[in-house]
């Protein structure tokens, strides 16, 4: 089991439990947390912009450049953001912190 913790824009912390390949955005929207992932992982969208903690961000593998275009995109990036479609959890990754960002793009106009 792999323990990600996500801290909301109020600054409540969730801890919540995922598999070995469980993908990050998944496991954010089981847990209820405002990522809409509109384009399902097809890295079309950038509405599963997440900010990972600056001691866990050099846990994970470098993003692609297809990845990093979309993060161009995505509302209040910073150096430690990602996409969670694009995080899959591993072991090594158990522990993972997660901020959610404090303004996301809505897609469906909701």
């Amino acid at each position: 089991m792999i323990r990600v913790t996500f801290i909301a824009t109020d600054g409540t912390t969730r801890d919540a439990i995922a598999k070995d390949g469980d993908r990050l955005l998944e496991v954010a929207q089981n847990d209820g947390q405002p990522l809409e992932g509109t384009c399902e992982g097809q890295m079309a969208c950038s509405t599963c912009h997440v900010l990972i903690a600056a001691e866990d961000f050099a846990r994970l593998p470098p993003a692609s450049e297809d990845e990093e275009d979309m993060l161009d995109l995505a509302i209040g990036a910073s150096r430690t953001s990602r996409l969670a479609c694009q995080i899959v959890l591993t072991p090594d990754l158990d522990g993972i912190t997660v901020r959610m960002p404090p303004q996301h793009r809505d897609m469906q106009g909701r």
